[in-house]
């Protein structure tokens, strides 16, 4: 198969996903919450972002490297944590962190992914982030920590933005439960895609391993009609940013900033970066898009800014950098293209983006990301 030819956006890989995927699990994959007006806010503000060609610049090969929390990363996107990984895609986790290993790139495993740190440890190359839904009990966030560090995750990300459960309407129409549950009428979904359906049975339905060594302290403390998931229902505040910081000896992101003061009060707790991001617009629907604020915020703060939401290609993470971002995260079109090629799936698509860096950076004259000119409002 030639995927050049047959996969050459991000599009095509996520059109074929959708032929390979069971409806369930696309509809929690591609879905956002509401009418889900902000996911298509963000691509309505990314196409409002120009960038000014410029011509007579000579022969040149772009520079994609790119510095971020003291590492040189030769390419400035990585990849973003997802929820239940592992249920787009068998083995997802592990087959994403062999991909980042190889790329040299940050893969950031969720802490209700279908895989434990521990599960990812030995894929794992230089960059890895540990995303962390905060847990009420004490005791559980420092077993949460030593674990990660103890897998090699030298990075920890802490997701602030779901405060509470977003209801993600389209997902819960699809039949969707956690863990998941083959009702007749999945089922039947599953029987039409027979990759997904065979990699499943040969390593079992997924669920969020990582949080199995703490169904009992758990339960022990919950409802009987409650789950451990809702150990992840805590909404953290300042004070749990604190003591985080304090807790963690690495490099500390803080994911899901939408506000200046809030970027500025992070980098005076000390935040090493502040990740921009409205969870794709799967959390809250009438939030701005991501990249609207993204320039004032990159005023408020100089603490490095990752920014994710809406990215489908290369030109868009042009965009999000010429705006103010230091580094770009995907997390959907990483499933996209595991969904459409499987193991080959990861590295086809840093092929797509690295290809369309290159070739909008010549139209741009831009010989490194530290060239290029300033966003216009093609509006």
């Amino acid at each position: 198969m030639d995927l050049n030819t047959r996969f050459p956006a991000i599009s095509d890989l996520r059109e074929y996903a959708q032929k390979r995927i069971p409806k369930f699990v696309w509809e929690y994959l591609d879905s956002g919450t509401g009418s889900e007006a902000t996911r298509n806010r963000n691509r309505m503000a990314l196409d409002r972002i120009g960038l000014m060609p410029s011509v007579l610049h000579g022969e040149f090969e772009p520079d994609l490297t790119i510095e971020l929390l003291g590492d040189t990363l030769p390419l400035p996107f990585g990849i973003a944590p997802v929820g239940m990984s592992g249920l787009m895609w068998p083995d997802a986790e592990r087959l994403l962190a062999r991909a980042a290993a190889k790329l040299d790139i940050p893969y950031t495993i969720s802490t209700v992914a279908t895989q434990s740190p521990e599960d990812v440890s030995g894929d794992l190359g230089a960059h890895g982030w540990f995303q962390m839904y905060p847990p009420r009990d004490e005791a559980i966030r420092h077993d949460m920590l030593a674990r990660a560090r103890k897998a090699g995750f030298k990075t920890l990300v802490l997701t602030v933005d779901v405060p509470v459960a977003s209801r993600r309407e389209r997902q819960t129409r699809s039949g969707l439960t956690n863990p998941p549950r083959l009702t007749p009428r999945l089922l039947a979904q599953v029987a039409m895609r027979p990759a997904w359906a065979l990699g499943m049975a040969q390593r079992g339905m997924p669920h969020m391993r990582m949080l199995d060594a703490y169904t009992n302290a758990a339960t022990n403390n919950l409802p009987v009609t409650a789950h451990v998931g809702y150990l992840l229902r805590t909404s953290p505040d300042w004070d749990y940013v604190k003591w985080l910081r304090d807790a963690w000896d690495g490099p500390f992101v803080v994911k899901g900033i939408l506000r200046c003061e809030d970027a500025t009060r992070l980098e005076k707790l000390g935040a090493d970066a502040i990740w921009v991001s409205n969870h794709a617009g799967r959390q809250f629907d009438a939030a701005p898009a991501s990249i609207e604020v993204l320039p004032d915020i990159r005023a408020a703060t100089t603490l490095p800014i990752i920014f994710d939401s809406g990215i489908e290609g290369g030109l868009d993470i042009l965009r999000a950098l010429a705006s103010g971002a230091d580094f770009v995260m995907l997390g959907r079109a990483w499933h996209y293209a595991l969904g459409a090629l499987g193991a080959e799936g990861p590295a086809h698509l840093a092929h797509i983006l690295k290809a369309d860096l290159i070739s909008n950076m010549g139209q741009l004259g831009a010989r490194s990301l530290r060239d290029l000119p300033e966003p216009f409002d093609l509006a």
